[in-house]
């Protein structure tokens, strides 16, 4: 350190020397020697001066210095007993410390030591950043400290001397408190089989008593280990409290009831499934109750069979791979009629919208519902982009009719026709990011949902009416059913039965994937109204350029993982035509799943279809997509297409993993 002052108090000394030196040569060399004995006498003159002043300046810092830390450590020996340090923070040496911070790390004052020496694994880039606490906590030994500390500026210091105050708080006892309060933190959870009237219908009460005494000694098998309460609530529900720090058990034993469960087999053959809601992170039992409960409810609506955690912000979603089955009566549809029906007449306008891009599915669920209205007195408006949707042929036949001569509107017309006692009736969607347009939906108070795809965590909310099944084929089919209880068959122009049969032919792939017995039935009865198969043949047509722009996207696909076929395209593409290539893609032996993906502008496309196990909602929604088990979709911003190829593969990769 005595090296170094002179160089800090005088770092340019030399130079001057060496100049005045130079001085003296020339003058020398130019034969005036009287004149470069002067100059030279001057220099060592200078010279022994410098030296004297700078030994003399020397040993009155180091004397202030030396004053100033005594001080320092006596002022601060009882004023300040946190373990206290100055510390450079480009080298991460350490200037100075005091006692107390001396006795907790073995620091020895008057040697410069680098931090991580005294103090393992430390990083000052915090200090550097500005901040004024080490996040987190840091552990020396067996004690837990918090770390403060601010940055030291004066004009008085060099650039580079960039120093810092660290001062260490021994938190060892408060932190153990605040983990043990972490850790036992009440998570509320509600068990329901969601299945248990098809598992236990039409048996006699033993074999019910016997399914019973399976499923409860399963569930009780499983939740022995945590220490928790079960109770059974009611005969398909039951409740299980327990405390946070074995929730992560759960998640690594990735809900393993969920299969155990499915080992439990009526006479028939059918497993029971199980639905898990977990609440957590609730101000009170209550909240977490209703977190657990809107857990099952989504756990529901995505078809069941799986696990879902709520906590204040987040739905976090286990399972859900197996195969949705049809668990729905045609008592709901009744009542849902009725209470459409309802809405309709109390409401002064009625709005009907899909999502963007509208397809024939939304459109044609569209014009089954504007029938319900027109039923009740009502002249609604279907909102959609004339422009930008998949449905152009099928919105250009329903503008031949009178009925649907001014029933089409832009969303900004609609803005200015809404009102407080407006209703808005979305059909094949849930997702508020979706819709046609969300100010509209931001702006009418009542908002009724009609839609078949699995809900996603950002779903709308606060709705006056929900017809929301992940079962069924299609929106089209679910507006079918209504309409067989909210208006008579020859009410129904046979145009809209062929809109609404080519909705379930779209979302069925002509009745290959996602179809139940209630879809022929839907089927069958549009037949009945005036639905012309051979016209809804006709609505998926294509021309010679369509379907050679198809098969060029199908030459850009890949096999992955076997049975997966991925086309990157570097070229934007119809919608449409990508999505008929994706449903193409299956048409081939040994695929059975399909993606196909493209940019549009600043996003990227992507349109994925199955025809087997693979549920591509669940490889899709990580991504921000979202759809059912067999067809699904994304639209991603601000990437490319490779790297969203990156994304896309990981995810894949994940749902097998898991």
């Amino acid at each position: 350190m005595n090296n170094q002052l002179p160089r800090s108090l005088l770092p340019g000394a030399a130079l001057y020397f060496v100049v005045m030196l130079a001085f003296a040569g020339a003058a020398a060399a130019a034969g005036h020697y009287y004149t470069a004995a002067v100059e030279a006498g001057v220099v060592l003159a200078a010279f022994i001066f410098y030296h004297v002043s700078a030994a003399k300046k020397r040993r009155e810092l180091l004397r202030y210095i030396q004053t100033t830390t005594a001080a320092l450590d006596a002022a601060l020996k009882d004023e300040m007993p946190l373990p206290m340090a100055i510390l450079s923070i480009s080298s991460n040496e350490i200037y100075w410390s005091n006692g107390a911070f001396n006795k907790l790390t073995g620091f020895t004052p008057g040697f410069r030591q680098k931090v991580e020496t005294v103090l393992p694994g430390f990083s000052a880039r915090w200090l550097a950043e500005g901040k004024a606490e080490l996040p987190g906590d840091y552990a020396l030994g067996e004690r837990r400290y918090r770390m403060f500390g601010n940055q030291i500026h004066s004009e008085d210091y060099e650039p580079s001397l960039f120093l810092a105050a660290l001062y260490m708080q021994d938190m060892t006892e408060l932190f153990q408190v605040r983990d043990e309060y972490i850790r036992s933190r009440p998570i509320v959870s509600i068990f329901l089989v969601d299945n248990y009237d098809e598992l236990v219908g039409n048996l006699p009460d033993s074999m019910v008593s016997a399914i019973n005494a399976q499923i409860d000694s399963k569930l009780t098998a499983w939740t022995d280990g945590f220490g928790g309460l079960l109770r059974k609530l009611e005969r398909n529900r039951y409740l299980f409290l327990f405390e946070a720090k074995d929730l992560p058990k759960l998640m690594d034993d990735k809900f393993s009831i969920l299969e155990t469960v499915r080992t439990v087999l009526n006479p028939s053959g059918i497993a029971a499934t199980l639905s898990l809601g977990f609440g957590k992170d609730g101000a009170s039992f209550a909240e977490n109750y209703s977190f657990a409960s809107l857990s099952i409810e989504m756990s529901l609506s995505r078809g069941g069979d799986q696990a879902v955690i709520k906590d204040r912000f987040n739905f976090t979603f286990y399972g859900g791979k197996t195969k949705e089955t049809e668990r729905r009566t045609k008592v709901k549809s009744r009542v849902i009629a009725n209470s459409l029906s309802e809405l309709i007449a109390q409401s002064s306008e009625v709005f009907i919208m899909g999502h963007k891009n509208a397809d024939i599915d939304a459109v044609g669920a569209a014009a089954g519902v504007l029938c319900i209205c027109r039923k009740k007195g009502k002249l609604p408006h279907i909102v959609v982009d004339m422009e930008v949707n998949a449905a152009k042929e099928l919105i250009a036949k329903l503008q031949t009719v009178p009925e649907y001569e001014n029933a089409f509107l832009s969303a900004d017309d609609a803005m200015l026709m809404a009102d407080a006692r407006s209703l808005l009736i979305v059909v094949d969607t849930n997702r508020p990011d979706q819709v046609q347009s969300k100010p509209l939906l931001e702006s009418i108070p009542r908002v009724a949902v009609i839609d078949h795809h699995r809900r996603a965590a950002d779903y709308i909310e606060q709705v006056v009416l929900n017809l929301h099944e992940p079962f069924v084929s299609s929106a089209s089919e679910l507006v079918t059913e209504l309409l067989q209880y909210a208006v008579e068959p020859q009410d129904i122009l046979p145009l809209e039965a062929q809109a609404l049969l080519a909705g379930i032919v779209l979302d069925t792939k002509n009745f290959s994937v996602r179809t139940g017995s209630r879809t022929f039935e839907a089927a069958a009865f549009l037949r009945r109204t005036g639905a012309d198969t051979v016209d809804v043949k006709k609505l998926f047509q294509n021309n010679l350029t369509e379907t050679l722009e198809r098969y060029k996207i199908i030459q850009k696909a890949r096999l992955y993982r076997g049975d997966i076929a991925i086309a990157p395209l570097d070229f934007t593409a119809n919608r449409t035509i990508a999505a008929q290539a994706s449903d193409e893609l299956l048409n081939i032996s040994g695929i059975l799943t399909s993606f196909v993906l493209y940019p549009d502008g600043e996003r990227v496309i992507m349109s994925a279809r199955s025809i087997g196990e693979t549920n591509v909602q669940m490889i899709l929604e990580p991504l921000g997509g979202g759809g059912n088990a067999a067809t699904a979709g994304a639209q991603i911003s601000g990437k490319s297409i490779q790297e969203v190829l990156r994304d896309l593969v990981a995810s894949i990769d994940k749902y097998f993993d898991e």
